[in-house]
């Protein structure tokens, strides 16, 4: 089975996908997390994808594709994954279509977690990261015990350079111009299932399974 999530940055979708590959046993594959693993690790890929991340702006389709095409093509994956964060237009949908196509798989279903653009705002100018195990908070909405300091493992927590308030703006704008029409590319292909994301994790969790089966 592979499932696509798409939503604006801030809809969730890192939260459900960890929820719903445990549940459906997939395995989770995010584009932000490739991206931050090959920065990590100082790959040529992570390097030219650092450049327009930290600008707020969609890695070009050809570092992206390559990047998730060579994570698909891992064992772990064989029999299904998550998509969580790609693809991001239509160029790189097409290119996964054909890219499944060619090894007799195609996409199931792809569920789209709607929230209003004023909600995402407030959701990602808030949000902050442990740099050790990538736990997220938000200074709102869910803030650590302490400030600046990870409930789960002790680390430090972090804003990341795309969620300020200036480049969030941007990216929301990116967002709804390259991302917005792969939801009528897969509603035309009768495969997009519309989920409304305001709520609890789990409310919305539980939305989604229902809507899949």
């Amino acid at each position: 089975m592979y499932i696509i999530l798409l939503g604006a940055p801030g809809a969730g979708k890192g939260t459900q996908a960890a929820k719903l590959t445990e549940q459906l046993g997939l395995v989770q594959v995010a584009s932000g997390d490739l991206f931050r693993k090959a920065l990590q690790e100082q790959t040529e890929l992570g390097k030219r994808a650092k450049v327009y991340m930290d600008k707020g702006q969609l890695v070009p389709n050809e570092i992206t594709i390559q990047m998730v095409l060579d994570r698909l093509g891992a064992p772990d994956v064989a029999s299904g994954a998550m998509l969580d964060g790609f693809p991001r237009n239509l160029e790189q949908a097409r290119t996964l279509d054909a890219a499944l196509e060619k090894q007799g798989k195609d996409i199931d279903k792809v569920v789209y977690i709607k929230v209003a653009e004023e909600e995402l705002l407030k959701r990602l100018s808030g949000r902050w990261i442990c740099r050790q195990c990538q736990t997220p908070y938000h200074e709102v909405d869910n803030p650590p015990r302490v400030k600046g300091v990870c409930d789960r493992c002790g680390g430090q927590l972090y804003q990341r350079d795309d969620d300020n308030p200036a480049t969030v703006k941007n990216r929301l704008q990116v967002y709804f111009k390259e991302t917005a029409p792969l939801i009528d590319y897969y509603k035309r292909a009768g495969k997009l299932v519309e989920i409304d994301g305001v709520g609890d994790a789990d409310a919305i969790s539980r939305r989604i399974v229902a809507a899949l089966k």
